[in-house]
């Protein structure tokens, strides 16, 4: 009985946690949708110029 109300007690300590991170993460992140949409596709092409960047490297060496 015992071991059962600790898990219990430890899911919901962690579930408290894990809301309270995301409020967190929501407070910084107080941009609207749109531009949240257009600074993650300003990521991913920074992210996909520099792969295709290694591309060519590796190609240029062998």
């Amino acid at each position: 009985l015992v071991g059962g109300n600790q898990r219990e007690l430890a899911r919901q300590k962690n579930l408290k946690k894990t809301q309270e991170t995301l409020k967190g993460k929501r407070k910084e992140d107080s941009l609207s949708a749109s531009q949240r949409k257009q600074r993650d596709s300003e990521i991913m092409q920074q992210k996909q110029k520099a792969a295709n960047e290694r591309k060519s490297l590796q190609a240029g060496a062998k």
